[in-house]
This record gives C-alpha cells, structure tokens and sequence, in this order.
C-alpha cells in the first residue's frame, strides 16, 4: 500500500532553537517510516520580511544540515531547498489570481506581524498563505505537520483548492485537499522569558530560546536567567504558573521520562535544584545532535549532493502538478 505524502518546511532565519525541534522536526523524524516525506528549507519564506543577504544562502545550508542532524532519514525522506524548485513560485502565481483578496486580509498572522512591520509591511507577508499552499499542493500532500498557530493557512490552503476544483476541475479534482497534522505533545513549546508566548526565533531576546547550536555554557546561562516564580514545589498545568509548566515540559521531553514521573520527582523542587537538573538535560541532549552537524556541514561535498538529489526528486513530483493545474487554466504549452 502506497505511504501517504507528509509536507512540511522551516525558514532559515537564525537558528533553529528547542521549539522548532521539540515541537516540529523531533515529530517529523519519529514519524518519518510511516510516510512518504517532503522536508523542505523554505527560503523564499524567509524574504517575507527583512532579512539579510549576505547570510540567507548559510543560513539555508545550516538548516539543511541541521534536519540530517536531527535525525531526518534519506531512505524516508527527501530533503531539499524551496527556491531551487522553481514550479514553488509559479504556483504560487496562479493561485494569487483565483484567491479573493479578503481571505488574506482575515489571516491572523498576516495582522499581527503586519503591526509590526507597519508602513514597511510587503505584499509578500500579506500573500505568504498562498505561497505556503502552492508548497503543499505540488506534492499532493496527504498531511502536513503543524502547530496550531498554522492551522488557519491549512484551512486556507483547502478553501483555494475546493475553489480551483470547482472553477477547472471540470468534474474532476485537479489539486489534492490535505490535512492538518497535529501533535499536541511539546506543539508549543513557550518562551525562557515569557511563558505565555511561543519560542519564536523572531523574538529580540536571545535569552527567550535555547538554540540547537548553544554551546554547554550558554545554555547554562539562558537557564539561569529565564523567568521563574517565587513558589517552591513545581506542577504541571497551573495557569498562575505558565513558566513553571513550560520548563517542566521542556525537562519531560528532554530526558525521555513520562509526564507522571516529572511529576513526581519535581514535586517537592524549588527552582535552585531544578534548574541545574533542566541544565543538564538539554545539554546532554543536544550534544549528538551538534556532533552530527558539526560533522555535516564540514563535508559540503555531501551535504550539497543531498540537495542536489533532493532537488531532483521534488522537481519531477512539482512540475507534473504545475503542469496539470496549468492545463486546467488553459494555458498554451510549450510545444
């Protein structure tokens, strides 16, 4: 029986810190036997708001590295860069044209970083939903991993292709409608300085996040410095305490245990033993994973043959969807 297809991307901006791992790739690499998989560096993603040049192609490269590191497997799943397929940006094209402008407008991530950005804001921000949809829809994804602030671009991506189907499918479905795929265990993994608010690489602090590729003392350091209470005994699930929960949660994911047992052994805890404890435990865990890329990104020869190959194989998938949506517009095609 065939595997379904899984889809799914990060962009290379910064480092890639404990949330993306924790709550995204650590899920990709343990599912990856079940499914057909696409991991995708998402570089034409990245451009949506400022960047820097001189640093974008590194930092892609960083990326690619980091998922091999991760434990991403070449015999499940094929890695490759989003901006070496050009049939990304022409999909995208064509599906501006058939997606009304209001559904846009309504996404909740387009107007919060939009009053970030302010005057600055780009056309690119406003149209990142369709750009992610054009990456779904070329590999007929059956699934795509998600957290639950990305659900809404999921729902978008159905409407555009229920809407396209009934304007040129002509009785057949031409784009295939996916699904969101939701792991709700460690799917948000809350800031070291606030723990209302998701670990996000675009958070000014550098403190707010633990980045995969942080050295032994500065993981010491950022935990040493994020946010706790005054309370002594640490529990799960206490609103009052969002940073209690979160960093218990960090410690349950990271040293393996069960939910019930950190429980237990942190039950009694003030912040003085556990944080040594948590310190520990994240540095212990990110040791193989650093190892693994530092062994990676020194062999460019390998890695570049990675992408390569990767390219390769998305490009025959992408372009028969391109073809196929565009011979449903009606588009004259090269001879």
């Amino acid at each position: 029986m065939t595997k379904q297809r899984v889809l799914s991307g990060v962009q290379p901006t910064g480092n890639l810190h404990l949330g993306n791992y924790l709550g995204a790739i650590r899920n990709w690499v343990e599912g990856q036997s079940q499914y057909d998989n696409f991991f995708c560096v998402v570089d034409l993603h990245a451009i949506t708001a400022p960047h820097n040049p001189k640093t974008l192609a590194a930092d892609t490269l960083n990326i690619a590295a980091l998922y091999l590191a991760c434990g991403i497997d070449l015999q499940h799943s094929t890695i490759f860069v989003q901006s070496h397929v050009s049939a990304h940006s022409e999909l995208a094209w064509l599906l501006n044209c058939i997606t009304p402008l209001n559904w846009l407008q309504d996404m909740i991530q387009f107007k919060e970083k939009a009053v970030k950005q302010g005057q600055n804001v780009g056309v690119g921000l406003l149209d990142y939903p369709v750009l992610m949809a054009a990456d779904i829809l070329l590999y007929d994804a059956d699934k795509v991993p998600v957290g639950e602030d990305q659900k809404q671009h999921i729902e978008l991506t159905r409407d555009i292709v229920d809407r396209f189907n009934h304007q040129f499918g002509q009785g057949q479905p031409v784009l295939k409608s996916p699904a969101p795929l939701i792991l709700a265990q460690g799917a948000r993994v809350m800031s070291l300085t606030d723990g209302t608010k998701k670990m996000s690489k675009s958070d000014p602090s550098d403190l707010s996040r633990i980045n995969l590729l942080d050295s032994s003392d500065v993981i010491q350091t950022k935990i040493k410095k994020c946010k706790t209470d005054p309370v002594k005994g640490l529990v799960f699930g206490d609103l009052e305490r969002p940073e209690c929960n979160n960093l218990l949660t960090l410690y349950q994911l990271m040293s393996g245990k069960s939910k019930e047992d950190v429980a237990a052994e942190c039950a009694e805890m003030g912040w003085g033993q556990f944080k040594p404890l948590l310190t520990e435990t994240a540095i212990s865990h990110l040791k193989p994973i650093q190892d693994k890329y530092h062994e990676i990104i020194n062999d460019q020869g390998y890695l570049e043959s990675v992408l390569h190959d990767g390219k390769e194989k998305a490009s025959a998938i992408a372009n028969q969807t391109l073809l196929k949506t565009k011979q449903a517009l009606g588009f004259s095609l090269p001879l």
